[in-house]
Order: structure tokens, then C-alpha cells, then sequence
């Protein structure tokens, strides 16, 4: 895998994300978005006239600016070269009707309770990237 984006508002929650995920070694490079917006930016953005591409984007709901439904709308129009390969919805959105959402939307792989853990992370890597 070579990045992952993280988008969320929540500084602690970023750092601790990336904690992780750089202590389970499953990828190069670990962005981060403060909002749907910046998170948009990024994937429009071009280095050396390619697109980042993030292999896996784990997505906070409630954040500021622009959040993650209008970020998914926003998301579904970019062109296929824009947009990464697995959207996890990481949440602290306790309410059903968000899960219910979330599973209704194509763009969405998956739906998981803040904080990731070694054990959600590998469950979402067996799932989705399983060499």
C-alpha cells in the first residue's frame, strides 16, 4: 500500500491514526485532511503531473468547513484517477441512521467506531487488500 488519507478535524485522533498505522508498517505515506475540503484539494492536487491516489481513505463524519457526506458528494464526481481505492467512514456518530447512510453510498467500504485499533485496521486490510 503505498498511502493512506487521513480526514479528520480532530488533531488527536490524527496523530493517534497515524501512530498506528506507521507502527503496523502497512504503507509509505500517511496524509492528512482537516476537512472534506482540504481533503478534496488534495485529491484534485498533481505531483509531477499524477494524482496522489491514496490506496485507503479513513473519513470522519462531523467535521467543520465541509463534512463527510458532503465531502462523499463532492467525492463521487471526481474522475477515477482522483479518487482512492477503499473509503472507510471512521466515526464517533453513535446515531444508526449514519451506518444506514453510509451503507447505502457505493463509495463507502466500510463503517467503523472511533479509535482504530490494530485489530479494526487489520480487519479492514483483510477485507479490502488481502495479498
Amino acid at each position: 500500500m503505498d498511502s493512506v488519507l487521513l480526514v479528520d478535524d480532530n488533531d488527536f485522533c490524527n496523530e493517534f491514526h497515524q501512530i498506528i498505522i506507521n507502527k503496523m508498517g502497512i504503507t509509505e505515506k500517511v496524509e492528512v485532511a482537516t476537512d472534506g475540503k482540504e481533503a478534496l484539494a488534495y485529491l484534485k492536487s498533481t505531483v509531477n503531473g499524477k494524482h496522489p491516489k491514496p490506496d485507503l481513505i479513513f473519513l470522519d463524519i462531523n467535521m467543520p468547513v465541509m463534512n463527510g457526506w458532503e465531502f462523499l458528494e463532492e467525492y463521487k464526481k471526481l474522475d477515477a484517477e482522483m479518487k482512492a481505492n477503499i473509503i472507510v467512514i471512521v466515526t464517533s456518530s453513535f446515531n444508526p441512521d449514519d451506518k444506514k447512510r453510509a451503507d447505502l453510498m457505493d463509495c463507502v467500504d466500510g463503517f467503523k467506531e472511533k479509535f482504530l485499533s490494530l485489530e479494526k485496521i487489520n480487519e479492514i486490510l483483510m477485507e479490502h487488500f488481502p495479498e
